[in-house]
């Protein structure tokens, strides 16, 4: 703040001092430009782009075969008429398969396969890549079950909330009294306050505060976990817009089930065990709890009115089961 004060030294715009979330939120190291930040197009009138980069976490590494949950994914996001780019991190143990075997995609819509190289870490799905750069960032979890219709009409949803994290899967947290603490819950109910990141979309500038922002203890903790990355970028994203995440539509079974009764890593018993853990720790080093909790659900216009499907834009979300 005093650097900024000194004649010499560059300064930010007063509407970034004055205005939500204020000058300590938008860090002038990720842009000198505030239309590439997520808070301030209604105010510049400037409208978000109007493409997207899906992010793909590959963790699981199933077969390389045209019917497998991961291929189908990047088959039915590439229909999408607004994605610039689809990036796959691949996080498992195995190889990527050969460049041959990955899907064949319009030239349109370019497909890169990023290997870590380095320790497995949940948190390179929040990494700021140097492919990314549109504003917009579709989250994906590998076995995500997504039309393209739903990929279409979240981005929709989300160019009217570039500030907010847009998708499917909702969860919510509550106090428990009995126990002193906070609790994760993915029971249905009629509020919720987390969406989760497996598919969802949000703005390309909270990977850079979650990469270069967030207390290294937080860090710590989902690495030591392997767990919790979701609910900590929803920490972070309530944190700094105080608002809720915005649920879309009716969908709740956003994954597929494992082949040949192979078990995810989210269906162990412990992971649910951790999620409770993360959900305390992270309001302990935040100092309060951010998570603000909404009953709002958008859906398409006409959704399930009995009119001719003609008329409707989405057309294949009314025929998946909830």
């Amino acid at each position: 703040i005093i650097r900024e004060r000194l004649p010499s030294q560059p300064s930010r715009d007063g509407l970034v001092w004055n205005s939500s979330p204020g000058a300590l939120l938008t860090l002038p190291h990720f842009s000198d430009t505030l239309r590439h930040y997520p808070f301030y197009s209604d105010v510049l009138g400037a409208e978000p782009d109007n493409q997207f980069t899906a992010v793909i976490y590959s963790q699981l590494g199933g077969p390389a075969v045209s019917t497998s949950p991961l291929y189908r994914l990047i088959r039915n996001v590439a229909r999408s008429q607004y994605v610039a780019r689809i990036v796959v991190i691949w996080s498992s143990e195995k190889p990527p398969p050969p460049r041959s075997r990955w899907p064949s995609l319009p030239s349109s819509v370019p497909l890169n396969i990023l290997q870590q190289q380095v320790v497995s870490s949940i948190s390179q799905r929040f990494y700021p890549h140097s492919l990314i750069q549109t504003a917009a960032i579709l989250s994906l979890d590998e076995d995500c079950l997504l039309t393209s219709d739903e990929v279409d009409f979240a981005f929709s949803v989300w160019k009217s909330f570039p500030d907010r994290i847009i998708g499917y899967p909702a969860r919510s947290h509550y106090w428990d009294d009995a126990k002193g603490s906070w609790g994760y819950t993915s029971k249905w109910t009629n509020d919720y306050s987390i969406v989760l990141t497996g598919a969802a979309f949000y703005h390309r500038y909270y990977n850079f505060l979650y990469t270069h922002w967030l207390s290294p203890l937080l860090h710590k903790t989902v690495e030591q976990s392997q767990n919790c990355e979701d609910i900590l970028m929803n920490f972070l994203v309530s944190h700094v817009t105080r608002r809720p995440p915005i649920k879309v539509t009716q969908r709740k079974q956003y994954k597929e089930q494992p082949p040949g009764g192979s078990r995810s890593p989210w269906n162990d018993p412990d992971h649910f065990i951790q999620r409770q853990t993360c959900l305390n720790t992270f309001a302990a080093v935040f100092g309060y709890m951010p998570l603000l909790r909404s009953n709002m659900r958008l859906d398409p216009v006409l959704f399930k009115d009995p009119v001719s499907n003609l008329r409707k834009k989405y057309r294949q979300i009314e025929l998946v089961g909830s």
